[in-house]
């Protein structure tokens, strides 16, 4: 007997993967077996021809399903999340990617897992996600929005750039450097860690601002409030033009001048672990830390 609402079940995968069919054509049967609804994604059907189910855009699948099933890396699910943190679809992830801090299902424990969250065993975490907005001349010219960072970056260009931040109107410094990231918990295991930046407990209401490359020994990352209003001033001396990403996968390019504006959104991403998820399980496992505790 199944102890959720779960009817209308959505599938969406990574493109250009063999290994990625062949989850989503397992998870198909399994699901049909047990008679749930399935809908794929439109661009996920493009690889499994003659599939048989219903097909839908995202910005569809977010309104119709009551649970999105991501098949692919943590790239995917960033994809699926701007889509559907508007609705509030849980999204559960199926790794077939590399590091998987957020597509945690094995496929080797596929039909298992599935079938417990489909039954009500699972876990739901909210993660927020951030909008970033670019002013030109004190109008909008472009938004774009990401669940694990939004990045400040010379773009092509291999010079430095330089920009001024206020944090809550509060005026925190002028600097020049490869750019800025500003991540949410969620993302504080991606680039941000890359750069240098702390891990933060995904059930954390912060931001932390990682500089990319300062020109100064001095600028270290810093921990704000989750609510904290970010503006990003792109100083007039730039000769290039800074860009905007968001996830790695949403870009945006402004002009010396351009005020940038990063938010938290007001809705949020609805992900599903199964039971049993331990985040500092997922570090020990992806980021090589020690495994073992001291016999003490």
């Amino acid at each position: 007997m199944k102890k959720t609402g779960f009817k209308n079940i959505g599938l969406i995968g990574r493109l250009g993967s063999t290994r990625v069919v062949d989850t989503l054509k397992r998870l198909m049967h399994f699901l049909s077996e047990r008679h749930y609804q399935v809908i794929v994604e439109d661009q996920t059907a493009t690889v499994i021809l003659g599939h048989g189910f219903q097909e839908a855009n995202r910005k569809m699948l977010a309104e119709i399903c009551d649970l999105v099933i991501v098949v692919g890396g943590d790239g995917s699910l960033l994809g699926a999340a701007r889509a559907m943190a508007k609705t509030g679809v849980p999204v559960l992830g199926v790794n077939r990617g590399r590091l998987g801090f957020l597509t945690d299902i094995s496929p080797d424990d596929l039909e298992e897992k599935v079938e417990e969250v489909l039954n009500g065993q699972y876990i739901a975490e909210r993660r927020f996600l951030l909008d970033a907005e670019i002013y030109r001349e004190g109008e909008p010219i472009g938004t774009a929005d990401g669940l694990n960072d939004v990045v400040l970056h010379p773009g092509k260009s291999a010079r430095m750039i330089e920009f001024d931040l206020y944090i809550e109107g509060q005026f925190v410094y002028n600097q020049r450097s490869d750019g800025l990231i500003v991540s949410t918990p969620t993302g504080s295991t991606a680039y941000a860690l890359s750069g240098g930046g702390p891990i933060m407990h995904p059930k954390l209401d912060a931001l932390v601002l990682v500089p990319m490359f300062p020109h100064t020994l001095s600028s270290r990352p810093i921990v704000v409030d989750g609510s904290s209003e970010i503006k990003i001033l792109v100083s007039t001396s730039n000769t290039t033009y800074p860009h905007i990403s968001c996830d790695g996968q949403t870009h945006l390019v402004t002009k010396p001048g351009d005020v940038i504006y990063i938010r938290k959104k007001p809705h949020k991403l609805k992900l599903i672990h199964p039971v049993g998820h331990d985040f500092y399980d997922i570090c020990r496992s992806k980021l090589g830390w020690n495994s073992q505790p001291s016999n003490y």
